[in-house]
């Protein structure tokens, strides 16, 4: 590249930083206007934390962190940007942050349906078969994505533009993600037909059916595939069998309901499937690291620090 493209580079990093950094002047969770666009500040380094991903695109400003999922590590940060096609159940850390120097995020929901249309209407790229398509990739944020991102956040102090403007510049972002090195990964599992498809739609099956009892012959056979193939694939997806992978949601779920919607322990357990409140409980704990009560009880404390704030048109950090 050559110096006068660098520098033009750097300039447009240093400027995105700004802005970001400008419509957060405290720690805590954002939204900015549109959407599915939220952007979050931390100023400490944390251990890893159990999470759930969903389908996301997540471009870290500034700052570096750690994903965990099954035995692989992810790493990003300032130059890549990390995308999950479906959901993925896992841990992350984050590595560098401090008051003096925040770790600053902008996550976009993955609007599938807009990914499918797109699919169709884009030429297809063939690419190396007999890959594994995982379920998270990071690949390099490029000049076209910068670019992108800049005129989106240049949007969120005026209001009036950001409802019309706002999902244009979205739109172009999935565009360039399908069009860039992995876009085959995000393709697959949004093109119907596909093993990558069929997993994905297994997924949200078991999201929309948390509470019934999961047949592996039974799954398989809703999403057009064998029993061994639809297991084998999903763990390729995933990096869980689909078992583990109900269990695992079941308590994310089962989190939240707790946090959102006050219910004890018990009543989320049966919400979500569970008929032993001590096996509900044993596997939270692992899960978690704490029992229900004790762990929501410090999840409602941090949530005091890290409300979320609307930041188009007012970036005044209010509840901070």
């Amino acid at each position: 590249m050559a110096d006068d493209q660098r520098v033009d580079v750097d300039r447009a990093k240093a400027l995105l930083k700004r802005r970001v950094l400008g419509a957060m002047p405290k720690a805590g969770d954002y939204e900015s206007g549109l959407a599915g666009v939220r952007m979050y500040r931390r100023d400490e380094t944390t251990k890893p934390q159990p999470c759930l991903y969903q389908p996301m695109i997540v471009k870290m400003v500034q700052g570096h962190k750690r994903v965990f999922i099954g035995a692989e590590e992810y790493r990003y940060g300032e130059a890549e940007v990390m995308v999950t096609g479906v959901d993925m159940p896992g841990a992350n850390m984050f590595c560098e942050a401090s008051p003096d120097s925040p770790s600053l995020t902008i996550n976009i929901d993955l609007d599938r349906n807009l990914l499918a249309q797109l699919a169709l209407e884009i030429p297809y790229k063939p690419f190396e078969a007999g890959g594994v398509v995982r379920g998270m990739h990071v690949q390099p944020f490029d000049a076209d994505l910068l670019d992108a991102y800049l005129r989106l956040t240049g949007l969120f102090n005026i209001p009036e533009r950001l409802p019309i403007l706002g999902p244009m510049i979205v739109r172009e972002i999935h565009y360039l993600l399908l069009m860039g090195p992995n876009g085959h990964r995000l393709r697959s599992f949004h093109t119907a037909g596909s093993q990558d498809n069929h997993v994905a739609r297994a997924i949200l099956w078991m999201k929309q059916n948390l509470a019934v009892t999961m047949h592996i012959e039974e799954l398989a056979e809703k999403v057009n595939m064998a029993p061994s193939t639809f297991h084998r694939h999903f763990k390729a997806v995933t990096t869980l069998s689909p078992v583990q992978f109900q269990k695992r949601i079941r308590l994310y779920e089962a989190q939240r309901l707790m946090l959102t919607q006050d219910m004890d322990a018990g009543s989320a357990s049966s919400a979500v499937g569970y008929e032993s409140l001590s096996q509900f409980t044993r596997e939270y704990k692992r899960l978690f690291g704490n029992p229900p009560r004790k762990d929501v009880t410090r999840l409602r404390e941090e949530a005091l620090f890290a409300r979320p704030v609307a930041i188009a048109g007012n970036i005044n950090p209010r509840g901070f």
